[in-house]
């Protein structure tokens, strides 16, 4: 192996999307191509601000925050009348969650909430940050997909009854 000094390791993700950019390119796949540069682009960027690699944790976060826009922009499309559009980005959405881990079960987000209020000591709805944070941090640490709105409701569903 050829070490470059100022080299850096990558993560396999952002190895993996390089591959299959490669392979989108020779197949002519426009769309994929398309969808597989902006994560690219977007996962150096973030690199940049970081000024440092990525590990596995935030590459999956900055692609959560793509596909998230992704959705944002196809309801804002269906609401305007734009079916093609809304089209685009589904597919564009599709590609992306490709390369996301599985999301998490509502069983396993039942219990990290469970756990964490057990932690916090958390009895109403003012307590809700501190759970939110300890939930999160406890399903992200296995490596899985997490939502922040299906947390958001099983915390307040936990809280309120």
């Amino acid at each position: 192996m050829l070490w470059v000094y100022g080299a850096k390791p990558m993560t396999s993700m952002i190895d993996r999307i390089g591959a299959d950019l490669a392979v989108a390119i020779k197949a002519r796949e426009a769309v994929r191509v398309d969808v597989l540069r902006m994560a690219k682009a977007a996962l150096k960027n973030r690199e940049i601000d970081k000024r440092a690699p990525l590990d596995e944790g935030e590459t999956v976060r900055v692609l959560q925050q793509l596909v998230k826009q992704r959705e944002d922009s196809a309801e804002q499309y269906r609401a305007a009348n734009r079916p093609e559009l809304a089209e685009k980005e589904s597919a564009e959405i599709g590609f992306l969650k490709g390369y996301l881990p599985q999301d998490v079960s509502d069983e396993a987000i039942a219990a990290a909430v469970e756990a964490a209020v057990a932690e916090t000591g958390a009895a109403t709805g003012k307590d809700m940050g501190k759970v939110m944070k300890a939930a999160l941090a406890a399903l992200q640490k296995g490596g899985q997909a997490v939502d922040g709105k299906r947390v958001n409701e099983a915390v307040r569903k936990r809280l309120a009854g």
